[in-house]
């Protein structure tokens, strides 16, 4: 009997495109916001709260619905953003909404009880982190090295590290 030995091949890795991370992570807290909504409904009297013109302590109008289209909809825009903006207005634009939603996300706890501290504190962690990473990725974007008018092509320019830049 012979017995083959291989040696185990490594997986490719290969880069991926800043604006593709952002554009994933902005797809994922959206997503995350819309099942963190929708399990909301399972709270003990909230559909009551509802049917009776209330969310937490807002009174349901066309200004607080309103509102939440803003909320979920910035996220929405960002997914086409971080794909079609330019380098520099996509980075500095993803560095001010991510920062903006931060606090956004906490105030998901407001009127929140002590009984559903846990499931809150879980739901905004979750939130905060993929803020966190579209922060870091916005922060950390790679710069080209600055080259005369005429020279070669952005292809032929080393990256910089962000360390480097």
């Amino acid at each position: 009997m012979t017995t083959r030995t291989s040696t185990p091949s490594l997986l490719d890795n290969p880069p991926i495109p800043v604006q593709a991370k952002l554009a994933a992570a902005w797809t994922s807290l959206m997503f995350f916001v819309i099942y963190i909504d929708y399990f909301h409904l399972y709270q003990p009297g909230a559909i009551d709260q509802i049917r009776g013109g209330g969310v937490f302590e807002f009174e349901i109008t066309p200004a607080l619905m309103t509102i939440f289209v803003v909320v979920i909809g910035i996220p929405a825009l960002m997914v086409m953003l971080s794909m079609a903006l330019p380098a520099r207005v996509n980075r500095a634009t993803n560095l001010v909404v991510a920062s903006l939603y931060v606090p956004v996300m906490v105030f998901n706890a407001a009127g929140a009880s002590w009984d559903w501290a846990f499931y809150y504190g879980l739901h905004i962690g979750i939130e905060v982190l993929i803020l966190a990473f579209i922060l870091r990725a916005a922060w950390a974007w790679p710069r080209r090295a600055a080259s005369p008018a005429g020279a070669a092509g952005l292809d032929d320019e080393p990256l910089l590290t962000p360390q480097q830049a």
